[in-house]
């Protein structure tokens, strides 16, 4: 019996927009279901007043492979922001990632890369010769403790929910530091925000497929799934499953955004991650520097993390050893299912770049395609 669809794209964030957009291009019939009331997932951007909002927090394109940066630009000009965020902790401002201009101000006899590789390393002598047994060996055995204290620790803790001696050595297996006076967070070629916002670039990879919005896949997964020869799905595999083996852990995000209409400059600076404890937020986001925006006012968004429940959004995959485990018992699961395919962080429980969720995507077009 011939369906009426080829393809059921479960989620229309980036990864499934992506393969939408290709079955389309070879004349596939596809069906996408949204269980939010918008398109987009979490790279979505709402226009307020002029400005385009990041709704789940920054997103800043980059990458290095030249052929991902070609498909991207089909669908939008990218302006040319460098993301150089400033940490500010309890009032003393850093640059971020750890390079020279950090140095000298954290240290004022720093004046060259030596003078800063020589106190680092001074630092750290004390795990010189010792394994890391927790978060906090491990960062000062990386960068040393007044780094550390200043720039790591009241973020990761407030990141994760626990105190840094109580975390796995293995959240952090490296820390960026650089001994130039260099303040571009990202080392690849190329990067930017796409000029008019997200939102738009997923609209046109969608324009021809069918698109049902505020629609849980789960609740009549049976009948969803008769609808489509092949079902893509990137929700949380776990769910999918409906939980059979166990519930996979994630850490979850709380944006409290304020429109500033008498303030046409709030922090200067389109990110600003707050380092001490006592902020309760981890960040905060003015939206009109991602485009260089003049117009009148300002929008700021302050990022709080916070435990995951089924009322909130899973942002982070705690991939620790458990959780790990328990994915694997679940990617066995889904390997068995007949013509569904999981994809996405949430379906594949592993946090992705933009540029490598794209990479995913066609990767797996091509694949569905060669079948």
């Amino acid at each position: 019996m011939n369906k009426k669809y080829d393809y059921l794209i479960v989620g229309s964030g980036l990864y499934g927009s992506v393969l939408a957009y290709e079955l389309t291009k070879k004349n596939k019939r596809v069906l996408v279901l949204e269980k939010r009331n918008h398109i987009g997932g979490n790279i979505y951007t709402e226009n307020i007043n002029g400005i385009n909002v990041h709704k789940y927090g920054a997103h800043i394109f980059h990458t290095s492979n030249e052929d991902i940066w070609k498909f991207i630009n089909q669908f939008a000009k990218f302006n040319n922001f460098i993301n150089s965020p400033i940490a500010n902790f309890n009032g003393e401002l850093y640059n971020l990632p750890f390079n020279m201009n950090t140095f000298t101000k954290l240290w004022s006899d720093v004046i060259t890369p030596n003078d800063a590789i020589k106190r680092i390393e001074e630092e750290k002598e004390e795990f010189k010769d010792k394994t890391p047994t927790n978060l906090e060996e491990q960062a000062i055995s990386l960068v040393g403790k007044t780094i550390y204290e200043k720039l790591v620790k009241g973020y990761t803790e407030k990141q994760w929910g626990k105190k840094c001696i109580d975390l796995p050595a293995f959240i952090i297996r490296r820390l960026p530091v650089r001994f130039t006076f260099n303040n571009n967070y990202f080392n690849d070629y190329y990067q930017g925000i796409p000029i008019g916002g997200y939102t738009s670039i997923i609209e046109k990879m969608l324009k021809k497929s069918e698109v049902k919005l505020n629609t849980d896949y789960l609740e009549k997964k049976d009948y969803y799934n008769s609808l489509a020869d092949k079902v893509i799905y990137t929700g949380g595999i776990d769910e999918y499953f409906e939980f059979k083996l166990g519930k996979l852990e994630y850490r979850s995000l709380e944006f409290k955004t304020e429109i500033l209409e008498e303030v046409d400059n709030y922090q200067g600076n389109a990110v600003i991650n707050y380092t001490d404890s006592k902020t309760p937020y981890t960040r905060i986001i003015e939206h009109k520097h991602f485009e260089m925006n003049d117009c009148k006012g300002t929008i700021i968004t302050k990022e709080y993390p916070k435990a995951y429940t089924e009322d909130s959004i899973a942002y982070y995959p705690i991939n620790d050893d458990k959780n790990n485990s328990l994915y694997e018992k679940y990617h066995a699961l889904a390997e068995k299912e007949d013509n569904v395919f999981f994809g996405g962080r949430l379906g594949l429980y592993k946090y992705y770049d933009m540029d490598k969720i794209i990479e995913q995507a066609l990767n797996l077009a091509q694949k569905l395609e060669e079948k």
